[in-house]
């Protein structure tokens, strides 16, 4: 089963466009992620209607961070580009006829509901100014300014 990766893909491009003076093309995040710049609109576009991101046309347009990043949890961000439940598997049917399947099925989802709780608090405790200090300790001694030179 193939994993959904929006989520992780979408927080790289956001600390990369925090740590980037002016614009950034759909066109460069595409080559960024290995991907076509359509896929890029598309995805950005949830991160411009959720107010995260705002985008330019012509020469010297392209995409820049329009939020406070202390502002923007990991959670919103997962929301803003749709991203899936968090947990996929479960049962199939709804309402089984059969005494087993409606046990098992309610152990497994009350397990998920569970876990898909602490996984979203956590996610919305968890702001993209967190991530980009993290980078910057991390990856960038120097500071934010000297991020060009670690990526």
């Amino acid at each position: 089963m193939r994993t959904d990766s929006r989520l992780s893909r979408t927080l790289h491009v956001l600390l990369h466009m925090a740590r980037h003076d002016g614009p950034m093309t759909s066109e460069a995040i595409g080559r960024m992620l290995g991907t076509n710049p359509v896929v890029v609109r598309r995805t950005m576009a949830g991160l411009r209607n959720a107010g995260y991101v705002k985008s330019e046309k012509g020469h010297g347009g392209g995409w820049t961070i329009a939020a406070d990043l202390n502002a923007v949890s990991l959670l919103d961000v997962h929301r803003a580009v749709g991203g899936p439940r968090i947990f996929a598997i479960g049962s199939d049917r709804s309402s089984p006829g059969c005494g087993v399947e409606k046990v098992v099925n309610e152990a497994v989802e009350d397990t998920l509901r569970e876990a898909e709780a602490l996984l979203v608090t956590r996610l919305g405790s968890v702001s993209l100014a967190q991530l980009a200090q993290s980078f910057d300790a991390r990856c960038c001694p120097g500071g934010p300014t000297s991020a060009s030179k670690c990526e």
